[in-house]
């Protein structure tokens, strides 16, 4: 039987599981789908056992996404351009790290109609999925893209990546069209962004990558000052659809009740 994993720390809020097994069973594959809570001096032999075909897959997330790269064999150009793996598979003898994410990020913004086009876009959080974001917001021609992060430090590491970025103070105000927690901030109920909610008015798109809970503290209060609001459910949705069929060599079906099943 084959085994997929997912790792992180922490983990235990992670529905991959329950939505991975759910299209193995429906398209009668014979496997199951785990989770794993890993410290970063694990991840060298975890990802020798994909080497040696014991685990058949693995989804990476926070904070393993940049950390697993040197002890994988190659990565995918999306990989490369943003230091990020969020999927690990096994082919023709090598480690292979991929990302999903910046896919997932572009199908979920369009699945919400929103057009990124020409918008300002600001970002909380410099880690994790931030640079995929970031791919997926040039791609999608954004006007501009401003970063602030706790540590300065780091936001400022992805100028390395990607040209153009601003970077602001960690709690500073700026104008913007769109806004997207980044940050692990909202997985627990309290909300530690530092965020002046009446500064820019109603009408503003605010986008949490978190999934579970369904509406963290973030999405609840920017709801409160009149402004759209959307979860990460289908960026979660729409990475593990292009990571299950990188390892099954085929689509599972995105329906009502696979969204469901996330709800």
């Amino acid at each position: 039987m084959k085994k997929y994993l997912v790792i992180g720390s922490p983990i235990e809020h992670s529905l991959s599981p329950k939505l991975h097994n759910y299209w193995l069973k429906e398209n009668n594959i014979e496997a199951i789908y785990d989770k794993k809570k890993l410290d970063e001096k694990d991840l060298q032999s975890i990802i020798s056992e994909v080497k040696e075909e014991k685990i058949n897959g693995i989804n990476v997330t926070v904070p393993f996404k940049k950390s697993v790269i040197p002890f994988l064999d190659e990565l995918s150009p999306e990989a490369k351009d943003t230091q990020s793996v969020n999927t690990i598979y096994f082919q023709n003898g090598i480690t292979i790290g991929h990302n999903t994410d910046i896919a997932g990020f572009e199908l979920a913004i369009k699945y919400a109609k929103y057009d990124i086009l020409g918008k300002k876009i600001f970002i909380l959080g410099a880690g994790g999925v931030a640079p995929s974001i970031i791919y997926s917001l040039k791609k999608m021609k954004a006007s501009k893209i401003t970063i602030s992060n706790r540590t300065k430090e780091k936001a400022e590491n992805l100028t390395n990546l990607f040209e153009g970025l601003e970077i602001v103070d960690w709690g500073k105000t700026i104008d913007f069209d769109m806004i997207i927690n980044a940050t692990s901030v909202g997985l627990k109920n309290e909300d530690g962004l530092n965020f002046d909610y009446s500064a820019n008015g109603p009408n503003k798109f605010y986008y949490d990558v978190i999934y579970n809970p369904r509406e963290t503290i973030f999405l609840k209060r920017a709801k409160l000052f009149g402004n759209r609001t959307e979860n990460g459910k289908m960026m979660f949705i729409y990475q593990a659809h292009q990571a299950f069929t990188i390892w099954n060599k085929l689509m599972p079906e995105i329906d009502d009740k696979v969204v469901k099943l996330i709800e």
